[in-house]
């Protein structure tokens, strides 16, 4: 054995124990999801029943503290430059580590460099919501009523490239149809003026969206993916009427770049434990969530890299790129 081999094994049998000791240390402390929208919407719901159940399995507190703006890019700069030990986390969405690289020309963190992949949980879709006052009842009638609208229907957002103004924006490349974009802060003011009538339509998130719709305060006329959502079996799919139409976001833990492989793993580990957990998918499913067992974190890096460039494309086709 030549001594740089032999060298590169000391260490190597060094680094086990010391690894192992990190990994059972943590966490030392309550732990911190930053969630980069305004409280009450879905991400919300996805983050505190993970929280609950990191909570139990780790036997530290893990709090939840909402941190909204900048199409998620306020979170997101957070926890980029929080200290990378493990106890500040973000449950990022797709806008934040994929879409914002499209859409923002100065962004103030790099979602490959400066996050870490943890853990992907779920895939989400939305629902196509509009005020009961325009009297639609499906999207053909919607797409109908919005086509005769001189301008076209307004639809509101949870921001600027996020989801649910891209989402939007394919409906209408891809049917012809016209509307100004109105970008809110979080899904749940968004909701609330589409209530009130101010704005007739958006993507809402099943979690936030749905309740109003059974209350008979919006009307649900399709999902956003191909397939129905278990969470509303009665909503047919967008692509019903508006053939080859198919969009769906994911959410993924995240962590500061530089946080010891061994916290991640176990993190990593652990969410994919729970995330397996049949009550954890029925509630997941309930709420409109696809629930995801994330494969491990090299590969996560590896997706969200070819996510930037597949929503790079999206981005560009709605004419969403370059803010400032």
């Amino acid at each position: 054995m030549g001594d740089l081999l032999r060298a590169f094994f000391a260490l190597a049998v060094l680094a086990g124990p010391a690894g192992r000791a990190i990994a059972q240390d943590y966490p030392s402390r309550p732990v911190t999801i930053v969630l980069p929208y305004t409280a009450g919407g879905a991400v919300e719901a996805v983050a505190r029943l993970l929280g609950e159940r990191l909570a139990q399995r780790l036997g530290r507190p893990f709090v939840i503290e909402n941190r909204p703006g900048a199409g998620t890019g306020i979170a997101a700069s957070y926890v980029a430059h929080a200290a990378p030990d493990g106890h500040t986390l973000l449950l990022a969405t797709s806008t934040t580590m994929a879409i914002n690289v499209g859409v923002y020309r100065n962004l103030t963190y790099d979602p490959v460099k400066d996050l870490a992949p943890v853990a992907l949980v779920a895939g989400v879709s939305f629902v196509l919501v509009v005020n009961p006052s325009l009297g639609i009842q499906s999207m053909a009638d919607f797409i109908r009523v919005a086509k005769r609208t001189p301008g076209g229907l307004a639809y509101a957002s949870f921001g600027h490239g996020s989801a649910a103004h891209l989402y939007a924006e394919m409906l209408k490349t891809m049917t012809g149809i016209e509307g100004t974009h109105i970008p809110y802060k979080g899904s749940p003011p968004a909701l609330n003026d589409i209530v009130g009538g101010h704005v007739p339509w958006m993507f809402g998130d099943f979690a936030t969206a749905m309740p109003l719709v059974r209350a008979g305060k919006l009307v649900a006329l399709g999902t956003s993916t191909a397939a129905r959502v278990a969470a509303a079996p009665d909503v047919p799919p967008v692509a019903d009427a508006v053939p080859g139409y198919d969009a769906s976001a994911w959410q993924m833990i995240v962590a500061p770049a530089g946080t010891p492989r061994e916290i991640i793993m176990r993190l990593n580990d652990e969410l994919r434990r729970i995330v397996g957990e049949p009550d954890i998918q029925k509630e997941f499913s309930l709420r409109g969530f696809i629930p995801i067992v994330t494969p491990p974190p090299g590969e996560l890096q590896t997706f969200v890299k070819s996510e930037i460039l597949r929503w790079g494309e999206v981005v560009k086709k709605a004419g969403a790129a370059g803010i400032e």
